[in-house]
């Protein structure tokens, strides 16, 4: 019969040399999903690379050094209150494993006035990567293959659905109630109407929108979908609800295989933003960025340009961080996503 205390001794030792390692062996034990494993592994990764930066260690990090890390994390409170659990559970069971008296992770959670607490309840600005964009507009066009008709059929509009929001910077709502004549085959553009005349506006479409929509439009034909909604929900023509366009979107993103690399959810709006950054990118004047989104005050676009810089910043910063710690250099001719705000002519 083996000796407890070497178990023990063992434990400590996997979670001193290899913390990545041994949070996979106590995941395996979990009986979680293989969905949420994927989640909590790509978590935990993160907060052992804030450590690594930080100069701490599982048996060193203190209390302010979590309490920095999700402070700093572009999410909703709420995911942010899921990242500080799972920390705290490991870091339960890492401190009984060496028998040491407390949790640094203990207790942040009940601290209401925390800073980590003041995080905006709606959708993060976020933005893909150049690479994760690249992905999803690949599996836009990939081979849909033999599917039966009604399959078919959703399978081109869930993929022309995400062509306009990431080639096309349009809302959930406004997609819902877009109508086949506000788009013209080969058209450049899609026109987002309004009951005020004076907010209708003409949204650009990226080369890709254009080409996905007009496949799109053909297979609608095809399939005999009565109504005028463009992105009707059934054959009847009937609207789409918002839950059902977000799954669609989220099946999309999923086959593409960005979603199992990024932290925060591939959302609509994370696609709106990217179409923004793009045209930022490219030179785009970002008050004619905002006309293209349909925001009715340039402060918002703006806004949106700041927090893309930021954002830009934060993947240069990201990045130097993991050549660091790989004994790398900087390579000044490696690919920055969406530019390099130090070179920008905006």
């Amino acid at each position: 019969m083996p000796n407890t205390s070497d178990l023990f001794d063992q434990q400590r030792a996997d979670w001193e040399a290899d913390p990545r390692a041994a949070f996979d062996a106590w995941l395996a034990q979990q009986a979680f999903r293989a969905s949420s494993a994927d989640v909590y592994r790509a978590q935990w990764g993160n907060f052992l690379d804030w450590l690594t930066a930080k100069r701490a260690t599982l048996q060193t990090v203190q209390r302010p050094v979590i309490e920095q890390f999700v402070a700093q994390l572009d999410i909703r409170r709420t995911q942010r209150m899921r990242y500080l659990r799972l920390i705290e559970r490991v870091l339960d069971h890492v401190r009984e494993v060496e028998s040491a008296p407390t949790n640094p992770a203990r207790f942040i959670a009940q601290d209401g006035d925390a800073a980590w607490r003041r995080a905006r309840d709606n959708e993060p600005t976020g933005f893909l990567t150049h690479d994760e964009r690249a992905l999803l507009i690949a599996r836009l066009f990939a081979p849909i293959g033999a599917l039966p008709a009604g399959q078919r059929w959703r399978e081109w509009r869930d993929r022309a659905l995400v062509a306009v929001f990431l080639g096309g910077g349009v809302k959930t709502g406004e997609a819902a109630q877009l109508t086949a004549d506000c788009y013209a085959a080969g058209a450049p553009y899609v026109t987002v109407d309004a009951s005020n005349p004076l907010v209708i506006r003409q949204a650009r479409l990226a080369p890709f929108a254009v080409e996905l929509l007009d496949r799109w439009i053909v297979e609608r034909k095809t399939a005999g979908l009565a109504g005028e909604l463009l992105f009707p929900a059934a054959p009847s023509g009937r609207s789409m609800h918002k839950a059902t366009m977000l799954r669609a979107i989220d099946a999309v993103v999923a086959a593409s295989g960005i979603a199992a690399s990024r932290v925060a959810r591939a959302s609509p709006q994370t696609l709106r933003n990217t179409y923004a950054a793009e045209l930022f990118e490219d030179g785009t004047d970002p008050d004619r960025v905002g006309q293209w989104l349909g925001f009715q005050q340039t402060v918002s676009v703006h806004r949106l340009h700041r927090a893309w810089q930021e954002w830009m910043g934060e993947q240069i910063r990201e990045r130097d961080m993991a050549q660091a710690r790989a004994g790398g250099t900087r390579d000044p001719d490696s690919r920055i996503p969406f530019g390099d705000p130090e070179n920008s002519h905006l």
